[in-house]
């Protein structure tokens, strides 16, 4: 798999013929710098990395500063191996921009979700909460209800959706 390391930059929507608003992610895709190849004698395996996003040498570690400097590059903030590139595509130093893909071509997007920290079971699975809000219906609106059996088999069952951290998850969004 061919890519590029990005970040994202906001968000804009457009217009579609029908007249349909259509939200968009403004994604900055490279200019990404080929900082080191890994070749099959010499790591195992073949893969290109790939470095973005300036960072200054002051935040930088030597060994860092050294492997930078290999390639004529300033230190970069974020490094990616990626193993679809063929052999001899690229080489090191080259500064690699969003017209490697080619127009109309399918992009698959992945990223980290925005963390959310310790939430509720309505918030992080969409439950529906119990019952009204009436009828001597006290406090447990938002709880999740039974958790299992209490006999047998006297625990809780794998994969039960309880409050816990939510976000901070790896998420890929494909647009066709």
């Amino acid at each position: 798999m061919q890519g590029l390391i990005g970040k994202k930059v906001g968000m804009t929507s457009i217009f579609d013929e029908n007249g349909k608003n259509i939200p968009c992610t403004v994604l900055q895709a490279g200019p990404c710098v080929v900082t080191q190849i890994k070749t099959k004698e010499k790591d195992g395996y073949f893969a290109v990395q790939l470095g973005f996003d300036e960072k200054k040498e002051k935040h930088t570690t030597k060994a860092e500063l050294g492997h930078f400097r290999k390639v004529n590059t300033t230190p970069k903030r974020k490094l990616v191996e990626f193993t679809g590139f063929d052999e001899g595509q690229v080489k090191e130093g080259e500064v690699l921009t969003a017209a490697l893909f080619e127009t109309d071509s399918i992009v698959d997007v992945r990223g980290w979700s925005k963390g959310k920290g310790f939430q509720g079971v309505v918030k992080r699975h969409g439950f529906g909460g119990v019952g009204g809000q009436t009828h001597g219906q006290h406090n447990r609106g938002r709880a999740p209800g039974s958790l299992g059996a209490s006999s047998f088999p006297s625990r809780v069952l794998p994969g039960m959706r309880m409050a816990g951290r939510t976000g901070n998850e790896k998420v890929m969004s494909m647009d066709l």
